[in-house]
């Protein structure tokens, strides 16, 4: 089957059973696929899609984004994980305010100049927004891409993207491009899945290599494997005589870069020392058992350890600090493991908060 012949059989599929009522497929424009793209980078469509459309009905206009607080931003980015999206998209809607004057551009090469935005995902805004002539490739193209032709290796590694995006251009049709696009991120997602491709189903299987090798789950390559390295903390949940709760802002770099947090600390330190020692007067403590939160990279493993302050420190150094009110929670980005902890907090008894010092 020549590239021509596939891009109809794709294009023929999505007429029929194509994904067309999508939120950001309404009232197309770039900065609706701009948001959706970045949203969707390892993220599947359900999970996406109440995100997608609270961010819209906060910022639904580049300017308003990038005239709102990061904190905002990060608040309602909650949940989505890899928060340097959130950070990026934010630099991002800026860049295009102050330089392009809220209008994204249409090329590439300038779509991917701006921060957080990748050849793939400049693909698809060019392609979908402004109907140009371009390819993309994120992970469920890379898929469809390297069973058809059997391309083998981990998409990760050079000389394996560069095969595929050779395939990927030359499939590329000129007309159709938006719907194309589309095509191919769907047949990747519903047909073409990562576990159990339903080959019967798809448009291009009796072309595909892979399929008629009777092991398409053999493609794309594994990532080399890693033994991720464990990493260990304590979450030190310092309590005001009000029951509020001390968080503060961590640096903007780094994992959960600008959001919100508990102060952290070693596995092998004191906590009640270093409370004492940095934030005020100690009364009660207790700790929680630890638990694991798992990132692409490495594992860490959490001990949470609740500390009941005497006073309510003002300011500790040069960190900004707030007092987080569990009856009325605060609009600030958290990251998954501090928003769980925080909900936990907020079912005590406030009538159980001596809670007996334990050393």
């Amino acid at each position: 089957m020549s590239e021509t012949a596939f891009a109809r059989a794709v294009l023929r599929w999505f007429d029929r059973h194509g994904r067309k009522h999508l939120p950001w497929q309404q009232n197309i424009s770039a900065y609706r696929v701009w948001l959706s793209e970045i949203m969707l980078q390892q993220t599947q469509v359900t999970t996406v899609i109440p995100y997608f459309e609270r961010f819209m009905e906060r910022f639904p206009s580049v300017h308003q984004l990038a005239a709102a607080p990061l904190d905002d931003v990060l608040h309602l980015w909650t949940g989505l994980g890899y928060y340097a999206r959130a950070r990026n998209l934010h630099r991002c809607a800026q860049t295009v305010v102050e330089d392009y004057h809220g209008e994204f551009p249409d090329s590439v090469e300038e779509l991917s100049a701006l921060p957080g935005i990748g050849r793939s995902t400049a693909g698809a805004i060019a392609s979908i927004a402004y109907g140009r002539h371009a390819a993309i490739l994120d992970g469920n193209v890379k898929r469809v891409l390297a069973r058809h032709y059997a391309v083998e290796g981990w998409p990760g590694q050079t000389a394996v993207q560069k095969q595929l995006w050779g395939y990927a251009e030359a499939n590329t049709p000129k007309r159709r491009v938006a719907d194309y696009t589309q095509a191919m991120m769907d047949l990747g997602a519903l047909l073409c899945t990562r576990s159990r491709p339903s080959c019967e189903r798809c448009p291009v299987g009796a072309s595909c290599v892979a399929r008629a090798q009777g092991n398409p789950t053999d493609y794309p390559g594994k990532k080399p494997k890693k033994d991720k390295p464990v990493k260990a903390v304590q979450f030190l949940m310092l309590r005001g005589p009000s029951g509020d709760i001390l968080l503060e802002q961590r640096p903007p770099q780094g994992i959960w870069g600008g959001l919100w947090g508990f102060p952290e600390l070693s596995a092998e330190a004191d906590a009640h020392t270093y409370a004492d020692d940095h934030y005020g007067k100690v009364v009660d403590r207790e700790q929680w058992d630890t638990y694991r939160h798992t990132f692409s990279h490495y594992h860490l493993d959490i001990t949470p350890v609740l500390l009941q302050l005497a006073e309510e420190p003002q300011t500790v150094g040069e960190r900004a600090l707030v007092w987080y009110r569990l009856d009325r929670p605060e609009t600030l980005g958290l990251a998954a493991p501090v928003k769980k902890l925080l909900r936990q907090l907020a079912q005590l008894d406030p009538r159980q908060l001596g809670i007996g010092l334990s050393t």
